[in-house]
């Protein structure tokens, strides 16, 4: 139950907020959901829901139809089980340990310097909300809950489809309110390993840590094209300026957390001669001149920042590090093309997710995002009567469209051939990022709404 003092208490839908504010005790990074798989274990058997498991982890709990619609066709909920685990450096919070705080701001919910977890929370918490009221009509449901969607979708590429067997596949992973999702971009990982023997670092050379932060960082598909810094290039930006006029050897370059987020923060370590640090340091105020001007709309926290280290054993070479900081500024990040199908969608695009200094190797992993390899599928019957229950909901016709962000829908329809699908739900603002917030309001619409289609599904089985 929630307690009283909860930034949630009294906040209809009930039962959903309950299991919401739940799940955020519960450690669900991604790779690490087997205590959410327990969690969710333990509440189906609780109600004598059967539940089955692939080898992938990912769980299917069968939910028998209410009186009156067993024959209705089953209809399968999915969402993901696992979050993406962002924390800012000065917070005692740690979604990957369980530990979320929630702050009510208004009409908004977010959580104290960490991600929500809302991305894809929504989902678990709505199925098990729905699930378990005997007075919400519905035929048989399959709430099909993944792992690891968001490392690549790896639960949904590994799903055993032959655990389904429903016709209709509703997604509760959309971010939009009064949108019904119908197309997705798929995805590929990319990594760029470039290794350069290192040698030591003279006992005269001064060590200084070079850092970009502040920035908003989001989701590296529906945030893309908000002009938002990434990290890592900018960093990689900033020490290429500044090598040409004060020559440094570059002991490390790390930044990014996620390969499906924004980099936020991004630090490398220098070695250079002490009379090249003064100059160094004009060119680094002049690049972090540059950038707060060039990001003044779009990213205005973003901040560059020098500050002396402890003295680095080895490093790259003066033209080794040249290599290396050619090949960060190489890597494209943005928008590549837009789609002519839906107005102002990202068609393509590629995010520079993650830099990892690993020995003599310096590995860039990006998550390229494209939807031109497949049609916008034609209007089908559950699509139909979502626009229905929509328009009778809420006395407005929902906006149908695609996202660039990558969904499990793409994977899931290939394992399962026939299905018919659509994703929906409320307002989630920066996921992947500490300022990720759910929208209150919206959630009691995307419970309307869900509630509503899968009466009329099952009504009209």
């Amino acid at each position: 139950m929630v307690a009283m003092s909860s930034p949630v208490a009294g906040v209809e839908p009930r039962a959903f907020w309950a299991h919401f504010e739940e799940i955020t005790r519960i450690p669900r990074p991604s790779g690490g959901e087997a205590a959410m798989v327990e969690h969710v274990r333990a509440w189906a058997a609780g109600l004598s829901f059967p539940v089955e498991q692939d080898a992938a982890g990912n769980v299917v709990v069968r939910v028998p139809a209410t009186p009156g619609r067993e024959g209705a066709p089953t209809v399968i909920l999915q969402g993901h089980l696992d979050m993406v685990c962002e924390r800012r450096p000065d917070s005692p919070n740690d979604p990957a340990q369980g530990r979320i705080e929630l702050v009510r701001d208004g009409e908004w919910l977010k959580a104290d310097g960490t991600t929500l977890g809302a991305d894809d929370g929504v989902a678990i918490a709505a199925m098990m909300a729905l699930a378990e009221d005997p007075a919400l009509p519905h035929g048989p449901l399959e709430l099909l809950m993944t792992v690891a969607e968001e490392v690549g979708l790896e639960g949904a590429n590994a799903l055993d489809g032959s655990m389904l067997t429903g016709s209709v596949l509703l997604n509760l992973d959309s971010e939009e309110d009064g949108r019904l999702t119908v197309g997705c971009a798929g995805s590929t990982d990319t990594w760029i390993h470039i290794e350069r023997p290192r040698s030591p670092v003279g006992g005269g050379a001064t060590a200084l840590a070079v850092t970009v932060s502040g920035g908003l960082g989001g989701h590296s598909g529906s945030n893309i094209a908000l002009g938002r810094s990434n990290a890592i290039k900018l960093l990689g930006r900033a020490l290429r300026q500044a090598q040409a006029a004060a020559p440094f050897r570059l002991g490390s370059l790390d930044g990014g957390r996620s390969r499906n987020a924004i980099a936020r923060d991004a630090v490398a370590v220098v070695s250079l001669a002490p009379s090249e640090v003064a100059q160094f340091r004009r060119v680094m105020d002049a690049v972090a001149s540059e950038v707060r001007d060039e990001f003044a709309r779009t990213d205005a926290g973003v901040t560059i920042s020098v500050e002396a280290a402890p003295p680095a054993s080895d490093a790259w070479s003066t033209a080794d590090t040249a290599v290396l900081l050619d090949a960060v500024a190489l890597v494209p990040t943005g928008p590549l093309a837009i789609s002519p199908d839906f107005d102002g969608l990202v068609e393509t695009s590629t995010s520079l997710g993650e830099a990892i200094t690993e020995g003599e190797r310096l590995t860039l992993h990006s998550l390229s995002r494209s939807s031109n390899d497949s049609a916008v599928p034609a209007v089908i019957a559950t699509l139909g009567a979502g626009a229905r229950v929509f328009e009778r909901a809420f006395g407005a016709e929902p906006i149908v469209t695609a996202t660039h962000a990558g969904l499990e829908p793409a994977v899931i329809g290939d394992k399962v051939p026939g299905l018919d699908m659509l994703s929906l739900g409320p307002e989630i603002q920066f996921p992947h990022s500490p300022d990720e917030r759910i929208s209150v309001p919206t959630v009691e619409r995307f419970w309307r709404l869900l509630v509503g289609l899968l009466d009329e599904l099952s009504a009209t089985g």
